[in-house]
């Protein structure tokens, strides 16, 4: 059973793709982009990475959204993907998996556009079949399953289960709980608590859980 813990501050990551959403500002989050060991921006999400003062690895997209500045002053880590079949977020993760990176933080995919930020989220249900792929927003962070999975929490924790799957649901230290259910519409399994340091879903589909910051 695969084990997920939750993001900490100062945690290394080892790969972290900045997407063209709401630039974060929780701790965590603006830690772990600091912290990161590789870089890579859609192309519109480095007109805000002066914040930080930091520099990417790489820089992935259709460039549309990239500043004339900068495709000058970044034109050397410039990896133009002019597709229209594919979002700048997954052009984004199958150039780190194409290189072996398949260990990927997403930040900066919610916000600003409500389609843009359901779209980020499902997609986590596309890229867990080549890497294993979170997103952590300012507010909690996303995984996405397809087999049975724990996950590290804290008392009461703010947890949220979304069935992309009509799939039989059944969970384990939660405070509402869930025994062989199956959910017919996203929202029907949100707004449950965790009740351990840790719980647990058994599911055969594919789901997205949220764990929300404390």
């Amino acid at each position: 059973m695969k084990k997920y813990t939750l993001p900490v501050i100062n945690q290394q990551i080892e790969t972290v793709v900045l997407a063209n959403g709401e630039f974060p500002t929780h701790p965590i989050a603006l830690s772990i982009l600091e912290n990161s060991k590789y870089l890579v921006c859609c192309d519109g999400a480095i007109n805000n990475l002066s914040h930080i003062n930091k520099i990417p690895d790489a820089i992935v997209g259709d460039c549309d959204s990239l500043s004339k500045e900068n495709q000058l002053r970044f034109s050397n880590i410039i990896h133009r993907i002019s597709e229209q079949d594919t979002n700048d977020l997954t052009k984004a993760v199958h150039f780190c998996i194409e290189q072996g990176r398949k260990k990927i933080t997403i930040l900066g995919a919610t916000g600003k556009r409500e389609d843009h930020t359901i779209g980020n989220i499902s997609l986590l249900c596309e890229y867990m079949k080549c890497g294993d792929v979170e997103m952590i927003t300012d507010y909690g962070v996303f995984v996405g399953i397809e087999t049975n999975s724990a996950f590290e929490s804290s008392l009461k924790q703010q947890v949220s289960l979304f069935s992309i799957d009509r799939c039989k649901v059944t969970t384990h230290n939660l405070l509402y709980p869930v025994t062989n259910h199956e959910f017919t519409n996203w929202w029907q399994a949100t707004l449950n608590e965790a009740t351990d340091k840790e719980f647990y879903i058994e599911t055969n589909g594919r789901m997205i859980i949220y764990r929300a910051f404390l």
